[in-house]
C-alpha cells in the first residue's frame, strides 16, 4: 500500500517511502510550556497522532522526536519583546523553572488523556543548550551569524533560497520593513540565533555564551533564540536530514523556514524531506485570542460535560489541510456520534458465536464487508490521513450491522474491525466499552420471560431497575438489545 501526503516543501501530493527502509525519522514541533494549551493547540497534536498510528500500520518504525520550548520563545517572530515563560513567570509568582516543569506536566496528562502516542523522545530545550551553542558555532564558522549589540544573529542575504520554502517575497519585505523594530538587523528576513542578556539584568533562565561565539572574545550571559532548538535537537537525535516534519501553517513562514536556513547552512545537507502542516481551528468562526476569551483549555470542555475523546472525535471529522471551526453544538454532535459508534461496539457482547457457526458466517457478505472496511479504513488514512473518509467508511459498516440480526453478526471480523478503528484513530471503543454483569444479564432474560409471558408490570420494573444500574434495553424483532444509557 502507497503512502501519500501533500508535502509543503513540494506543493504536491508526493508518495512516501522513508530514506532507511522500514524506519521513519519524524520531528514535531512541541509546545511552549507558559500556559495551559487551548483545543488549537491540541487539534494540530491529535493530527500528527493519527500520522504516527498510520505508518505504524504499514509496518514501519518510528522514531519520533517532539520538543518541549522551556525556554527562548519570544513574544514576537521578529525577535522583539520579553520572554513569554519569564513573563509568565513573575506574574504567577514563580521561577520560571517552575512554571516550565508545571505546564510540562499538565502538557503531559493532556497528551495522555486525549490518548496520544507518546514521542519515542520528548526532548526539552533546556537539556540541550549545549548542543543549540555548538550549532551557533558550526554557522559562525560557515559565515551565517553576525553580532549586534543584543545578539547574534542569522544572516538570511547568505543563504539565497531562504524564502522559497513559504515563498516570501523578501523584497518586498524590505522595502516594507519598520526599522523601529530593531535598526541593528541586517535584513528583515535575520534571527536571531542567541540573544544576550540586557545589561544590569538576570534571567531565571540565561548560560554563558562561550567567549569564541562573541565579537570582542568574552563571555557573557545569554540564552538560545526560538528557531534555534528544534534544529539542534531534531539533528542530534535523528541525523542531519529527517523523513517528516511536522507543525502547523502558521510555522510555515517563519519558525520552519528559520529551521531550513539555518539546518541546511550547518550542514549543506537537506533539512526534511517531507513537511506536514495542520490548519487553524476557529472558534465559532474567528481566531483564537485571549482577548475574546476562547482558548478553550481542556478542563473547560470537561466542565461542560465532556471528554478527551469527545474533542479527539470532533478534531477528526474534518481533514487536518481545512481549516476547523470549533463551536459547543459541533462537539455535542461529535459526542453523540461517539455515543452512537460505542453502542454499536457493544453489540460484540450480544453475539454468543461459536467457532463452528463464527465459521459459517466467515464468507456470508456481511462478514467479508467488515474484514473489507478494516482495509478500506488504512487505505483512506493512508492517502493523505483522509479521516473524514474514514468516518464515512466507519458509519456506513456501522449502518449495515444495526440492520442484521445481532446473532448474524461474525464476532471475529467485528472484533477484528473495532481493534482496526481503535488503532488508527484511537478512540479507545473497545476499551470503553465493557460487557455489563452476569446480574444485568440476567435482569434481561428474567424481562424477557416477563414479556413472554405478557407480564408488562414486572417487565416495566425490571426495565426500571437495568436503568438504574446504567443498562438500557431496546426491543426488536429479533430479540432484546442492550446499550449503556
Amino acid at each position: 500500500m502507497s503512502l501519500q501526503f501533500h508535502n509543503q516543501l513540494t506543493k504536491a501530493v508526493d508518495t512516501f517511502s522513508p530514506l532507511k527502509d522500514g524506519h521513519v525519522s519524524l520531528y514535531t514541533c512541541g509546545p511552549t510550556v507558559y500556559n495551559y494549551p487551548h483545543i488549537g493547540n491540541w487539534s494540530g497534536y491529535i493530527y500528527w497522532d493519527i500520522l504516527v498510528r498510520v505508518l505504524q500500520a504499514n509496518n514501519l518504525t518510528v522514531t519520533r522526536v517532539m520538543n518541549i520550548t522551556d525556554v527562548g520563545h519570544l513574544v514576537s517572530d521578529e525577535d522583539d519583546g520579553e520572554d513569554k515563560l519569564e513573563k509568565s513567570a513573575r506574574r504567577e509568582g514563580k521561577t520560571a523553572w517552575e512554571l516550565a516543569e508545571f505546564y510540562t506536566t499538565d502538557f503531559l496528562e493532556g497528551m495522555d488523556a486525549l490518548n496520544l502516542v507518546p514521542p519515542t523522545h520528548i526532548a526539552k530545550a533546556t537539556d540541550y543548550i549545549d548542543e543549540q551553542l555548538a550549532l551557533v558555532q558550526t554557522l559562525k564558522e560557515n559565515g551565517y551569524t553576525y553580532q549586534i549589540s543584543d545578539g547574534i544573529y542569522f544572516n538570511t542575504a547568505k543563504f539565497p533560497q531562504y524564502g522559497d520554502f513559504a515563498h516570501l517575497d523578501l523584497a518586498a519585505q524590505k522595502a516594507g520593513a519598520r526599522v523601529a523594530l530593531n535598526p541593528e538587523k541586517h535584513n528583515p528576513s535575520d534571527f536571531a540565533l542567541w540573544k544576550f542578556t540586557p545589561e544590569g539584568e538576570h534571567r531565571d533562565m540565561e548560560w554563558t555564551t562561550p567567549a569564541d561565539l562573541t565579537d570582542n572574545g568574552t563571555e557573557r550571559s545569554g540564552f538560545p533564540g526560538w528557531h534555534l532548538e528544534c534544529s539542534a535537537m531534531a539533528m542530534n537525535i535523528l541525523g542531519e536530514t529527517l523523513d517528516i516534519h511536522t507543525g502547523g501553517i502558521d510555522h510555515i513562514p517563519v519558525h520552519h523556514t528559520n529551521e531550513i536556513a539555518q539546518s541546511e547552512a550547518a550542514t549543506g545537507q537537506q533539512f526534511s524531506r517531507l513537511w506536514l502542516h495542520n490548519n487553524h481551528l476557529k472558534v465559532n468562526g474567528t481566531k483564537i485570542s485571549k482577548s475574546l476569551d476562547n482558548g478553550f483549555t481542556l478542563k473547560d470542555l470537561s466542565d461542560k460535560g465532556f471528554s478527551p475523546l469527545d474533542f479527539r472525535m470532533f478534531v477528526l471529522q474534518s481533514s487536518y489541510h481545512n481549516e476547523g471551526n470549533f463551536t459547543f453544538e459541533n462537539l455535542t454532535a461529535a459526542q453523540q456520534r461517539l455515543s452512537h459508534w460505542r453502542t454499536v461496539a457493544a453489540l460484540r457482547h450480544q453475539t454468543h458465536d461459536t467457532i463452528q457457526n463464527d465459521d459459517e458466517k466467515s464468507t456470508d457478505d456481511q462478514s467479508v464487508s467488515l474484514y473489507a472496511a478494516s482495509q478500506a479504513l488504512l487505505e483512506a488514512l493512508s492517502d493523505d490521513l483522509d479521516t473524514p473518509e474514514g468516518f464515512v467508511i466507519i458509519d456506513d459498516a456501522f449502518s449495515r450491522l444495526e440492520r442484521v440480526p445481532v446473532k448474524a453478526i461474525h464476532q471475529h471480523a467485528f472484533v477484528s474491525f473495532l481493534a482496526t478503528i481503535d488503532e488508527l484513530l484511537g478512540l479507545q471503543l473497545l476499551q470503553t466499552t465493557p460487557d455489563i454483569d452476569d446480574d444485568e444479564k440476567r435482569l434481561i432474560l428474567e424481562r424477557e420471560r416477563a414479556r413472554e409471558d405478557q407480564n408488562w408490570k414486572l417487565a416495566d420494573k425490571l426495565r426500571v431497575q437495568l436503568e438504574k444500574s446504567g443498562v438500557t434495553v431496546r426491543d426488536t424483532a429479533n430479540g432484546p438489545i442492550w446499550e449503556y444509557s
